[in-house]
C-alpha cells in the first residue's frame, strides 16, 4: 500500500448521500470506471473496480493482483450500499457509532451484505440506479479511491464557467 490510511467519521462521508445525477448511461458508467482506473494507477493501488447499473455489471477492471477473490467483496459492499442507501463505509461507521458493530447484527446475511468501505450508490431522481465499488486495499483506502473517482466524474460532468 502506497497511501496513508485515512480515518473517517460519519460527517466526513455523509456528503456523498447528496450527489445525484440527472441520468447515468452505460457510457457514463464506463467513463466513471475509466476515471476510477486512472485513480488506482495514479495512487499505485491494488484494487478491483466495478460499476453496476441496475443488476448489470457495466464496467469491471482488476488491477495488479486483484482476482476472483475480490468478487464477493465487490458484490457484498455494493449490496450493503444499495440496501442501506448510502456508502458502505458510512453503514459501517453508523453501526460503530451506535455501539453495535455491523458484524454483530444477527438479522443480516453477512455473506450477502458487507459493511466495509469501497461502495458508493449512484443516485438519479431520488433512486439508487447503481454503484461504484472498489476492493483490494484496506476498506478506508477502497472508500477513498471510490470517492475520488466519483468526485472527478462529477467534476467532468459539471459545466465549465
Amino acid at each position: 500500500m502506497s497511501r496513508p490510511l485515512p480515518h473517517y467519521s460519519v460527517p466526513d462521508i455523509e456528503y456523498l448521500n447528496e450527489i445525484e445525477f440527472e441520468s447515468i448511461s452505460n457510457d457514463d458508467a464506463v467513463a466513471l470506471g475509466l476515471i476510477a482506473v486512472q485513480v488506482v494507477q495514479e495512487w499505485d493501488l491494488n484494487l478491483a473496480v466495478e460499476i453496476v447499473l441496475g443488476d448489470d455489471v457495466v464496467f469491471k477492471a482488476k488491477l495488479k493482483s486483484t482476482n476472483a477473490d475480490n468478487d464477493p467483496w465487490l458484490a457484498g459492499k455494493a449490496a450493503a450500499a444499495k440496501h442501506f442507501g448510502e456508502p458502505s463505509l458510512l453503514v459501517k461507521l453508523r453501526h460503530l457509532t451506535a455501539g453495535t458493530p455491523f458484524e454483530e447484527r444477527t438479522d443480516i446475511d453477512h455473506d450477502a451484505l458487507k459493511a466495509h468501505g469501497g461502495s458508493i450508490p449512484l443516485w438519479v431522481d431520488g433512486a439508487i440506479v447503481g454503484t461504484i465499488t472498489m476492493s483490494g486495499e484496506p476498506d478506508a483506502i477502497d472508500h477513498e479511491a471510490a470517492a475520488e473517482a466519483l468526485a472527478r466524474f462529477v467534476s467532468s460532468r459539471s459545466p465549465s464557467f
